[in-house]
């Protein structure tokens, strides 16, 4: 179901580019949302994502966030959800928890193991995750097994 307020969100595509801003209308449901771009364009200058040009939507508390900070890999308490680490087609590992994988959806919300995170969700495109494993929420372990 559709947001009733605007969210901010990072776009971060599979090609490598990012577009930042809201977002009212997005649902895993829907193949595209619209974004209101957060460079001060106006608000009829909105875009059209498709999600299956997307790597992952970061739900974000800040554009600006830190850049200097790098998000813990580890739970510092219990999560909710089945505990995993993304391994995405360029490298990048996010840890986190998830309610929705499924290997068989087009993707699914992955909720940061770092509570002080920028990133308050994920939504994660399946196309771009070269595996999913499961993970102990006490640290991000050297073996882990595939979810």
């Amino acid at each position: 179901m559709p947001s009733t307020e605007y969210v901010k969100v990072v776009a971060r595509y599979a090609d490598g580019r990012v577009r930042k801003g809201t977002t009212l209308n997005f649902s895993p449901d829907r193949r595209t949302f619209l974004l209101n771009p957060a460079d001060g364009a106006a608000p009829d200058q909105q875009e059209a994502v498709l999600l299956a040009d997307l790597k992952a939507l970061f739900f974000v508390r800040t554009f600006d966030g830190d850049p200097s900070r790098q998000d813990q890999q580890i739970f510092d308490r219990a999560p909710n959800g089945r505990a995993i680490a993304v391994t995405f087609r360029d490298g990048e590992v996010l840890v986190g928890a998830t309610f929705t994988y499924d290997a068989a959806r087009e993707g699914f919300f992955l909720f940061p193991a770092d509570a002080r995170s920028n990133n308050t969700r994920v939504y994660v495109v399946a196309a771009q995750v070269v595996s999913v494993a499961r993970v102990p929420h006490a640290s991000l372990p050297p073996k882990m097994t595939v979810a």
